[in-house]
């Protein structure tokens, strides 16, 4: 089994259990080689409440760095839609690394899970 095909089966595993809705959205994390993305969505209505990625940032800095800057940016966005709780999907990757900095970056940032 290739390290994808296990991620995307801990993924599937993952998402049977969490779900997010309006008022509690889903906190999804993507990790590309590059770049990390983040969204709060609402499964219930099947929409992206708020969105932040690395791509666009043009900073010498580490993936890490980067991370914590996508949830730092994500946590402002959230607040200016009055989302204060979410559930994490870490995506079915393991909660180490950049996907540790980000929930711990948009949680020092005020959301709650």
């Amino acid at each position: 089994m290739t390290n994808q095909v296990a991620r995307k089966k801990r993924h599937k595993k993952i998402r049977s259990r969490v779900i997010g809705s309006q008022s509690k959205p889903r906190l999804s994390v993507f990790r590309s080689l590059t770049n990390i993305y983040a969204q709060l969505i609402d499964d219930e209505n099947g929409i992206v409440l708020a969105q932040a990625s690395s791509i666009k940032s043009k900073d010498k800095v580490t993936k890490t760095q980067s991370a914590q800057k996508v949830g730092e940016d994500l946590a402002k966005k959230a607040k200016e839609k009055k989302i204060s709780e979410c559930v994490f999907d870490r995506g079915g990757y393991k909660f180490h690394g950049r996907v540790k900095a980000l929930a711990e970056s948009a949680r020092e940032n005020g959301l709650k899970f």
